[in-house]
């Protein structure tokens, strides 16, 4: 028996909604997450550099419990836990049908779903994002610092245009690592019923069990959308200056001189 793949069976009609919908969900959760992460980073990394040690110890245990426990379990407490414990009349109003919170492609975004996945995968993220941007900073050259100092450089001034930009260039590429991962793991949030693109495909199996064509164009939109962002990441990403050749350190004496 020849089996021939039945692409129209997803790339027509409903299953082809239902693809499109959950691509541009997965696309605004991963905007939303990364979005929330960064300003987490920004506040755990004020924290970090202050010199409050309740402030290192809050910024220690955040990283430690969110770096070593899973991102689904983190997941299923936020939707079932945490937004149980909300005021009720929080609960309806999002749960409510709002016209103005639909994104193009008519994507709702206060939904409970889209909150908790956004919120989630933002917390996970962050406490990533922090180490390594950490480590971009104990990579400056401690003697910079040191310099920077007796040239009287305030704290603030010292990060701000010394420490800080050398920190995200020696970084960047594993900075970005973590924002693709936070794409790649909204795919978890299928767990608390968010209907992104792993859960819209899983939906074409059992409409009309063509899971090979579905499993595989979702394969290939997560491949395209980590491409993009990557491209993205690397082009508007601090750049490494250009060292000279070692040849041209020195010049070359020439001869009578």
């Amino acid at each position: 028996m020849i089996w021939h793949p039945d692409w129209a069976g997803v790339l027509t009609g409903q299953p082809l909604q239902w693809i499109i919908s959950g691509f541009l969900t997965t696309l605004y959760v991963s905007i939303i997450g990364s979005v929330l992460a960064t300003l987490l980073v920004v506040l755990l990394l004020a924290l970090r550099l202050s010199n409050s040690r309740v402030a290192h110890g809050g910024v220690a245990v955040f990283v430690s419990v969110f770096r070593n426990t899973p991102l689904l379990v983190q997941l299923l407490f936020w939707y079932f836990a945490a937004y149980g414990a909300l005021p009720q009349t929080w609960r309806f109003y999002i749960g409510d049908n709002h016209p103005w919170a639909v994104f193009p492609g008519n994507i709702a975004w206060l939904t409970p779903e889209f909150l908790c996945a956004a919120w989630g995968l933002a917390l996970f993220t962050a406490a990533f994002l922090v180490e390594e941007v950490q480590a971009g900073l104990n990579s400056v050259p401690k003697g910079q610092t040191e310099a920077a100092v007796s040239q009287g450089f305030s704290r603030w001034a010292l990060l701000q245009s010394i420490l800080l930009p050398q920190a995200l260039t020696n970084a960047w590429q594993p900075i970005t690592g973590q924002y693709l991962n936070l794409m790649k793991l909204s795919s978890l949030a299928t767990g608390i019923g968010f209907a992104e693109l792993t859960y819209q495909v899983s939906q074409i199996e059992s409409y009309n069990a063509h899971a090979f064509e579905g499993f595989a164009v979702g394969t290939l939109l997560y491949l395209a959308l980590g491409l993009i962002l990557g491209a993205l990441m690397t082009l508007l990403g601090p750049k490494r200056p250009q060292r000279r050749p070692q040849g041209m350190l020195t010049e070359t004496p020439k001869d009578g001189i």
